[in-house]
């Protein structure tokens, strides 16, 4: 059984415009072509520390011709990089931290669901510690099956300052 979300999202539109833009999040995370895992924000809340970021899966995605031929699959560590790509930009842009932010450890990451190209992962954050130079977060992605959402993935993830 998965864990309860991180937030309620019954007051987000989960559907609405995003808050920032793929080009807004390249303008702070250097990850392109390739390795840009975060399409979009819907909502944070500074004052708590949490934020709503998505990847929409296209089947143009440069993992679909390998994994797993005939029937893709979102690689777990395709997962994971696109919640330390939300966590950084967070810590980036909501607190202001300069420099490069690298991703330093994983911890208790449960796969629960499938991702396929044509999906929408929505991924949740809480970033539950912070310092100057390190932060940890705990992370849930979820996908949408029918009218409802199921848990794909969770995490907790740290980086820093490198």
């Amino acid at each position: 059984m998965p864990p309860p979300l991180l937030f309620d999202l019954s007051n987000i539109d989960l559907n609405g415009e995003s808050l920032f833009t793929k080009e807004d999040i390249l303008g702070v995370n250097p990850q392109d072509y390739e390795m840009r895992q975060l399409d979009g924000i819907l909502w944070y809340n500074g004052d708590e520390h949490y934020i709503l970021g998505y990847k929409d899966l296209t089947d143009d995605e440069f993992w679909i011709r390998g994994h797993i031929p005939g029937r893709p699959l979102m690689p777990a560590v395709i997962m994971i990089e696109a919640a330390a790509q939300l966590s950084s930009f967070y810590v980036k842009r909501i607190y202001g931290l300069k420099g490069f932010i690298g991703f330093m450890g994983i911890d208790k990451a449960t796969f629960r669901y499938p991702v396929e190209p044509g999906s929408r992962v929505l991924m949740l954050a809480h970033i539950t510690k912070f310092r100057s130079r390190k932060y940890t977060c705990d992370i849930q992605g979820l996908v949408k099956v029918g009218d409802d959402y199921k848990m794909a993935f969770s995490t907790t993830i740290s980086g820093g300052m490198v």
